[in-house]
């Protein structure tokens, strides 16, 4: 879902246990195909090693190839929620397990260092279920939806409750890990102080369902109906965007190259939400 530089990546990256895996590869051209093929998008993210697009599904994790296919990795079918990609190759998440591996139904944090071809479980195995996951420098933020608790870490190991209460999306400033931005089920925006924890409702903004924090002060949002909003002073004002076809299912915004999942397609813009293109099309 989200991309940002991760300060505690070296205590992070460890011995990882090694799957076998097969290629599968699969072709989606519209909204029924793309059902059959990923279930629900619950993450995109673009690997900063190559260019290319990871799209983490309730059918597991895919990455688009040069021809516009999607290949699942490593065969595996793990429900792989809140992803995050935080560097070359490097990404986290959370989710559910492939039903051929012997885990808890809740997978809590994992880690990949190896673009997804394996996973390994870095805390709260069996008792997290992270539906939203973002990084700025030394910290991981996460929403947990099992416990219903918005929590932070250093290390990826040991975690702090920030406030409690349901979440949509979250979203940190990739400049200020202070700085942090979450929505509610009801689009309601929220503004953290990290620390001392304080929160406040956001008063003007639109209803929102995703977001994500681009770089400086820019901020993207999308509500539950698809509408897309572009703030350019932290979330405090808004301006609309061309709306996108379908319901959105999973965000992420870098500068210069934004996607977006909705249930009609996988579209990239790269000119700040003017215009999108269907990569699924």
């Amino acid at each position: 879902m989200k991309r940002r530089a991760l300060g505690v990546a070296t205590s992070l990256v460890a011995t990882v246990v090694l799957v076998g895996c097969l290629s599968e590869t699969a072709k989606s051209s519209g909204s029924t195909d793309q059902d059959q093929l990923l279930g629900h998008v619950h993450g995109l993210g673009t690997d900063p090693d190559d260019g290319t697009l990871y799209v983490a599904s309730h059918m597991g994790v895919f990455r688009r190839q040069d021809d516009g296919r999607l290949e699942r990795v490593a065969d595996r079918w793990q429900d792989t929620m809140a992803f995050t990609v935080v560097g070359p190759g490097h990404f986290i998440a959370s989710g559910h397990p492939d039903l051929r591996e012997d885990l808890p139904p809740q997978l809590g944090l994992i880690e990949s260092t190896d673009a997804a071809e394996t996973w390994r479980s870095l805390s709260l195995q069996g008792r997290a279920d992270f539906h939203a996951l973002d990084v700025s420098s030394d910290l991981i933020y996460g929403y947990d939806s099992a416990n219903g608790a918005l929590l932070k870490t250093l290390n990826g190991r040991r975690w702090q409750v920030i406030d409690r209460g349901p979440l949509a999306d979250i979203a940190a400033d990739p400049s200020d890990s202070s700085r942090l931005l979450a929505t509610t089920p009801q689009g309601q925006l929220l503004a953290y102080d990290v620390p001392p924890g304080t929160r406040e409702s956001v008063d003007g903004a639109p209803p929102l369902y995703l977001i994500d924090w681009v770089e400086g002060d820019s901020v993207v949002g999308v509500s539950a109906a698809g509408e897309l909003f572009l703030s350019r002073d932290s979330g405090r004002s808004w301006q609309p965007l061309p709306r996108v076809t379908g319901e959105p299912q999973a965000l992420d915004a870098e500068p210069g190259l934004w996607h977006l999942a909705t249930t009609h397609g996988i579209y990239r813009s790269t000119d700040e939400g003017r215009t999108w293109e269907n990569l699924l099309a």
